[in-house]
């Protein structure tokens, strides 16, 4: 134990390298001893298993790469062309990954024969379901047993987020799994070899496995489950909202399940001062819980199963995900009412009895928890099915000098600038991403990756004067750039794209400023059309650059008295127009300078982003921690058939909200990975003329998530996946004319991705971040050779 402990430390000695240590040589077998689907499947013959940082302190990849031999990877490329398939994002069938976390039960045997095997629960399988790998007899004892230690100490520092060497023999006693006995592979699956390896599938006794690694008493602790924080003081209530008993339930992150904490506990939901309110949750004779209601919260209420799930924050950052199960419906609804009413006060700042019985409602129905049914997985939909027509899962754009050496390229331009904005060409294929006063130009290649054209290195005002564009549009068939300088906020910027240059400062108005611009129409960018719209906080006018002297046409100006705080705006194709606002209201105008035909209800968040599909039918709008997507569709009463945009909804008719949630659950991992809150980038449709809609993506931190239109609309389960990168997404936008593939800005790098590479959300997918580079790259590093390096700081 003290040589293998040694050994290990000179392994983890040198940070600079991605491999910590390797098996070079083995075969990879997914083994199912209870499943139909056959007893064990032969996944790669020839392969090498490594264990490697993933550039996130305490986290830890186990990698499993198949080994081809000379000039079998290209015959099977060969193969896959004829047949017409075409390769995958990642290279999955090259390469499986798994987080080093204790929910693997990672371990080996050393069997009579001398035989070493690792093997490791697959999580996303039916239960019982593992992974072995199994050593080739070149492979030393020795070596089999440090690369077992250096997989136990990579899942102490995920745990205990410290450096393995502080770990203790007790400690990493804890990660040691050798009580279970592990299945022998074989490559032949059949309904009779299943049967009989079931019955013998190991004649090694317990007694007969020798473990690699750590040796300890037969006793070993399970995996630790998730357990309630310490409690915060309770404040002092003026005045009780809602106090309903309810069981408890806490998430436990092990079993990716909600556990009961306490069969009976009392939820009261308090005033404690002026817009501030409380939750706090009390059992016989212990508190439990405490907290301000406020948004992030990310409350969800489903009256199907009586629940109500909600998220807890500790003062470290933590998050942990609860749930209260009620024994009747008019018990959640009397609670319901309770906190929202909490809620919506201390969001809006007005009590919650001045609004309409009918805009209470519209406030309630978008809390309620639409995935409702929940239904064995269905068969993936077609646009699922599709393997997205990229070769690989995104080209990397960097920055490299001619005179350096090959080995020595830097991947980030030390300019103290990180890209911040992406504006995805509809008329020709590319895509622009600026980076402080610079302003990358991106080609799409015809196998879906990007490749680097140019660089506006100046971003400057006619005058001379040096700018960061705060907002940018593309315009004229994709000519002009209409750019927002947050020093001047009554003007606007013209650059000609064909010379990347600021041709013209177009001034709207003395008195009336430019927060926001959206389109005439929603496809306009494609045609020579001149004027688009313009928002200030209260006034929503048109823009005419064809005019002298100011730009806003008076004639199509509609201001209001009252500060609505205007924030976002988008446009159908036949040029209907959907305004938000900080406030959380949405309008809905048929043309320009009249009254909103609709006004929805704001539930209290501000709108930092808008979008609406081409027909009109959706609306989208973006919280910072939820979307809301609006069926504008009348199916009832004297307007029947038509959009809120070309007749009001009656009075009590408002289309009922769908807010697009993360699962408490998730958001909690969310949290424990990144330790920051939500915060999602304005999402979008996927978009194109004779385009359906059918996909909405938008980010949050280093993720990037979808959701499916059609499981949504559906209410199926499951109705989104996600993508993580190790640093935060800036921006990221479908390509034009597909939802296949998605393009994503990060701080210091630009790349296409496939949308089939994203994951549902799981422990794994939750704490791996995904590898940025090419198929083939092998390794996400500081440094690049330059054949893998195009010439752009983006």
């Amino acid at each position: 134990m003290f040589m293998l402990r040694n050994v290990t430390k000179y392994l983890f000695g040198d940070a600079s390298k991605e491999s910590i240590v390797e098996i070079p040589q083995g075969q990879l077998y997914l083994v199912r001893p209870l499943s139909p689907k056959g007893y064990s499947e032969l996944i790669f013959k020839d392969a090498a298993a490594t264990i490697r940082r993933t550039g996130q302190e305490y986290q830890y990849q186990l990698v499993i790469q198949r080994a081809y031999e000379e000039g079998e990877e290209e015959l099977l490329a060969e193969e896959d062309g004829e047949d017409g398939v075409v390769e995958t994002a990642g290279a999955e069938k090259d390469e499986k990954t798994f987080l080093l976390d204790q929910s693997l039960r990672f371990r080996s045997e050393i069997r009579e024969g001398g035989e070493a095997v690792f093997a490791w629960r697959d999580l996303s399988g039916d239960a019982g379901d593992l992974y072995e790998f199994v050593c080739d007899r070149s492979v030393q004892a020795g070596d089999v047993g440090a690369f077992e230690m250096v997989a136990i100490k990579c899942q102490f520092e995920r745990k205990f987020r410290k450096p393995q060497d502080s770990a203790t023999e007790k400690e990493l006693q804890q990660f040691n799994f050798t009580e279970q006995p592990i299945p022998s592979a074989s490559a032949v699956s059949s309904p009779s070899t299943k049967s009989a390896n079931r019955t013998q599938s190991n004649p090694q006794t317990k007694g007969d496995v020798v473990s690699t690694a750590v040796k300890g008493k037969n006793s070993v602790r399970e995996m630790t489950p998730t357990m309630a924080p310490p409690v915060t003081p309770v404040p002092k209530g003026t005045e009780i909202l809602a106090k309903e008993r309810a069981e408890l339930h806490l998430f436990d992150f092990v079993s990716s399940s909600f556990m009961l904490q306490d069969p009976s506990v009392v939820a009261t939901v308090s005033e404690i001062g002026k817009w501030q309110y409380w939750l706090q949750i009390t059992g016989d004779g212990k508190e439990w819980l405490g907290q301000p209601v406020v948004a992030d919260i990310n409350p969800v209420f489903n009256f199907e199963y009586l629940s109500f799930i909600f998220n807890h924050y500790t003062e470290d950052g933590s998050a942990y995900s609860w749930l209260l199960r009620f024994r009747d419906r008019e018990t959640e609804e009397r609670f319901q009412e309770g906190l929202m009413q909490a809620l919506w006060e201390q969001l809006n700042e007005t009590k919650w009895l001045k609004s309409t019985n009918d805009d209470r409602q519209y406030v309630l129905d978008a809390f309620q928890d639409l995935t409702m049914e929940d239904t064995e997985d269905a068969p993936q939909d077609e646009e699922d099915e599709d393997n997205g027509e990229v070769e690989n899962d995104g080209q990397r754009s960097e920055h490299y000098d001619t005179d350096e050496s090959e080995d020595d390229v830097v991947v980030k331009e030390d300019d103290g600038n990180v890209n911040s904005q992406l504006a995805v060409g509809y008329k020709h294929d590319r895509s622009f991403v600026v980076r402080g006063s610079k302003i990358g130009v991106f080609k799409h290649t015809p196998n879906n990756n990007l490749e680097f054209s140019t660089n506006i290195s100046k971003v400057e005002t006619p005058k001379g004067k040096l700018f960061s564009p705060k907002k940018v549009m593309l315009h004229s068939e994709d000519t002009n750039m209409i750019l927002q300088n947050e020093a001047n906020p009554n003007s606007l910027y013209r650059m000609d794209l064909e010379y990347g240059k600021v041709v013209d400062e177009w001034k709207v108005h003395d008195d009336i400023g430019v927060k926001t611009f959206a389109p005439e129409k929603k496809f306009s960018q494609m045609t020579g059309e001149q004027t688009f719209l313009g928002l200030s906080g209260n006034a929503l006018y048109r823009v005419d650059p064809r005019l002298s002297g100011n730009k806003l046409v008076d004639s199509d100006l509609k201001q209001y008295t009252s500060k609505n705080a205007f924030s976002a705006a988008a446009t159908t194709e036949k040029g209907y127009i959907a305004v938000a606002s900080d406030k959380g209201d949405i309008r809905l105008f048929d043309k320009l300078g009249l009254r909103a035909k609709t006004q929805l209800p704001a539930l209290g968040d501000p709108i930092i982003g808008l979008d609406v599909s081409a027909d009109g039918r959706w609306v989208l709008a973006t919280c910072r921690t939820y979307l809301l997507l609006i069926d504008a569709l009348q199916t009832g009463g004297k307007n029947e058939g038509k959009l809120g945009f070309e007749r009001g909804f009656a009075k009590d008719s408002k289309p009922q909200p769908c807010r697009l949630t993360l699962k408490p659950s998730h958001v909690a991992q969310f949290q424990y990975e990144t330790k920051a809150p939500l915060a999602f980038t304005p999402a979008r449709f996927n978009t194109g003329v004779d385009e359906k809609e059918t996909s909405i993506i938008t980010a949050t931190g280093p993720f990037i998530v979808t959701w499916n239109m059609k499981k949504v609309i559906n209410k199926k389960a499951d109705p989104y996946t996600i993508k993580r990168y190790e640093e935060e997404v800036k921006a990221d936008n479908f390509k034009y004319g597909s939802d296949k593939n998605v393009i994503v800005a990060l701080p210091n790098e630009v790349n296409m991705v496939a949308k089939q590479s994203f994951k549902k959300p799981t422990r794994e997918s939750i704490a791996t971040p995904a590898r940025v580079g090419g198929r083939g790259s092998g390794r996400l590093s500081s440094r690049l050779r330059k054949s893998d390096v195009v010439n752009s700081p983006f």
